[in-house]
């Protein structure tokens, strides 16, 4: 049985991680909420210092693709066709992203303004997908003649978006010298800035069973279908280059769409490999995708540039992420041995930046790019990569912006009309089918628990414990608090954590409870101590799910704290433990003995009409849930007698 009282939200708060075990003692008859013993108890670590972040960093680290060994090319070409296929379908186009993809390109081509000497710019806005349009600028040479070269140029994390100067030079720059450059707009940045393009809400669509990571990936492929309509674009020299989130989404596609045949990017990626140990490299919500890590690592991705000409740009003093000493040599040494097999070493470039060495597209990173598609686009011609000096005609970005259409679809909008509808009716199968289907969803593992290390003090009335249990990957701090005379077991969690319970812990014991008091991954000092969601979000992407890591934890305690055939109760305390503990009596309901939740959801539509993001509340966005299940069925399949 499942009881809950209200729906209204409750704050996460994180406790301090230091080293030590305890024992305390509380030796009074009458037990009040304000017990000293109590939350001295509750607040005296378990785990040693940074023990999550070591354990977080270990399970992500065994769980990414590794980049198989091959010895002919034919051996790496099916791989490459194998993870690209895979990529595709199994990564990015999920749920309504099947039909989004299919859809037909469209294009709005608007007025045409002054650029500089030799060159136009002209407006113009596409659908990434219906209803979401993209703004976005073409730099077109003067008297243009023949098939001419193209580049899909892509910014990052910059509020300027394409009106960024460093990113309007190269545009002028490649114009200059006879290409056709096109300036996209990214999602979030320059005009398409606001709320609901947080990156982090993404993840919305992601709770829907729709990859929010195809939103990012449409809105470059259609740029670049766009640019490949136009009737004097050269399909064999096609080139893609951008900074930061640009290098990121440089890589993404021109690895996947063979379409890319000169890429350069900047600072924009490295390893699953390095980012798990490197806290700085940790990727947003388009970096670090669902289940991406486990078909592929961005040593793939990489390694699937070749033979097309390609420039790794890192920097040696990069203020951001992805600096030059860390990011760069893993990639090089997956990625050589592979252009080797196809007997061209030499397409695979590298540059490090020094001056300045910050996270930069500035003047030598910039030129390093206009060398690179010098020699893949004008192999046998003369040409300078000296940047032609055009800062007089950079503009200011009223000058740029592109009219978009008054109701243009964003994350938030977007989650909206995917989640109308959700669940799917037409869900069927028993119970311990619909069960099944939920392990599988929210990943799920039966695990055991082991009793690693255990102190304790016998009081008059109560016995206190605090211990480690291992339960699979991880170590799981609980507090047992156990009166003389014990009439049962009810387990605690808390989006507070631990050190928030005293109160209900008081209230138990009065009623002759054996109180277990619990931090599952992520709560209490199970918090990982840095870019915790971050961690939360890549345990995702290696192709796990916060909320299954959770829930299972949850359960193997219950089976641990059993006392003989008696099941413990469990209590939650918040949204997000109620919500884990839902799933975790629905997977196992002969665990839990009853289950009572306080501030719980009433339905996970509750997600998204709040507009919560990713990085408050990491759990609560598992991949499809949404989409095949919702509060109610959770509360059902949690009686074991269905």
């Amino acid at each position: 049985m499942i009881r809950c009282d209200s729906s209204r939200h409750t704050c996460l708060t994180s406790a301090v991680i230091t080293l030590g075990l305890f024992a305390a003692q509380v030796g009074t008859t009458a037990i009040r909420a304000d017990d000293p013993a109590i939350a001295a108890a509750l607040s005296r670590p378990i785990l040693a210092p940074d023990q999550p972040l070591a354990e977080v960093q270990a399970f992500c680290t065994a769980r990414v693709a590794r980049l198989p060994r091959c010895a002919t090319l034919a051996e790496w070409e099916a791989e490459a066709q194998r993870v690209r296929t895979a990529m595709l379908d199994q990564v990015i186009f999920r749920g309504a992203a099947r039909d989004w993809r299919a859809a037909p390109l469209q294009v709005e081509w608007l007025e045409t303004i002054p650029g500089g000497p030799g060159y136009t710019i002209q407006k113009l806005r596409y659908a990434a997908l219906p209803g979401l349009w993209i703004p976005a600028l073409l730099y077109v040479p003067d008297h243009l003649s023949g098939r001419v070269p193209v580049v899909l140029n892509v910014n990052g994390h910059d509020s300027q978006g394409k009106s960024a100067p460093y990113k309007q030079m190269r545009c002028i720059n490649q114009a200059r010298r006879g290409m056709l450059a096109m300036n996209v707009e990214w999602l979030g940045m320059g005009q398409l800035r606001g709320d609901n393009w947080l990156h982090y809400r993404a993840n919305q669509l992601d709770l829907c069973g729709t990859s929010a990571v195809s939103v990012f990936y449409l809105a470059m492929q259609r740029g670049l279908d766009v640019l490949l309509a136009h009737p004097q674009a050269d399909p064999s020299r096609v080139g893609m280059a951008g900074l930061s989130g640009g290098g990121w989404q440089t890589i993404f596609l021109s690895s996947l769409d063979e379409r890319v045949t000169a890429a350069n990017p900047v600072a924009g990626y490295s390893s699953f490999l390095t980012r798990a140990q490197f806290v700085s490299d940790l990727g947003d919500t388009e970096q670090t995708p669902s289940d991406m890590a486990a078909v592929a690592d961005y040593t793939h991705l990489t390694a699937l540039r070749a033979p097309r000409p390609t420039l790794l740009t890192f920097n040696s003093k990069d203020d951001c992420c992805f600096r030059a000493d860390h990011a760069l040599q893993p990639l090089l040494d997956a990625t050589q041995p592979i252009f080797a097999l196809y007997g061209q070493p030499q397409q695979l470039r590298w540059h490090v930046n020094d001056d300045p060495g910050t996270h930069n597209f500035l003047l030598d990173n910039r030129q390093q790019l206009y060398r690179l598609l010098l020699d893949a686009f004008f192999p046998n011609a003369p040409g300078s990569s000296t940047e032609i000096e055009c800062e007089a005609e950079v503009k200011a970005a009223a000058e740029l912006e592109v009219e978009l259409p008054e109701e243009n679809l964003d994350f938030h909008t977007l989650a909206r009309q995917l989640a109308a509808g959700l669940p799917r009716t037409n869900a069927a199968g028993t119970a311990n089918q619909r069960r099944q289907r939920l392990r599988e969803l929210a990943r799920y593992r039966e695990e055991t628990c082991q009793v690693e290390e255990a102190w304790h003090t016998n009081g008059e009335t109560i016995t206190i414990l605090g211990q480690r249990l291992k339960i699979g990957d991880w170590s799981v701090p609980v507090v047992e608090f156990k009166p003389a005379e014990v009439q049962g077991t009810t387990l605690l969690i808390a989006d507070g954590g631990r050190t928030t319970g005293a109160a209900e812990i008081a209230r138990l014991l009065s009623e002759k409870q054996r109180v277990v008091a619990v931090d599952p991954f992520y709560f209490g000092e199970s918090k990982i101590s840095q870019r915790d969601f971050l961690y939360a979000m890549l345990v995702a992407g290696v192709g796990e799910r916060p909320l299954g890591v959770q829930a299972s934890q949850l359960a193997a305690v219950a089976s641990w704290a059993r006392s003989g055939d008696r099941a413990p109760a469990l209590v939650a305390q918040g949204p997000r433990t109620s919500l884990i503990a839902q799933v975790a009596a629905a997977c196992a309901p002969d665990r839990f003995a009853q289950v009572s939740t306080q501030d719980a959801l009433g339905s996970l539509h509750q997600v998204i009409e709040n507009n919560w993001s990713v990085d408050l509340f990491p759990e609560l966005f598992c991949f499809g849930l949404l989409a095949e299940f919702d509060v109610p069925e959770l509360l059902q399949l949690a009686d074991p007698a269905r």
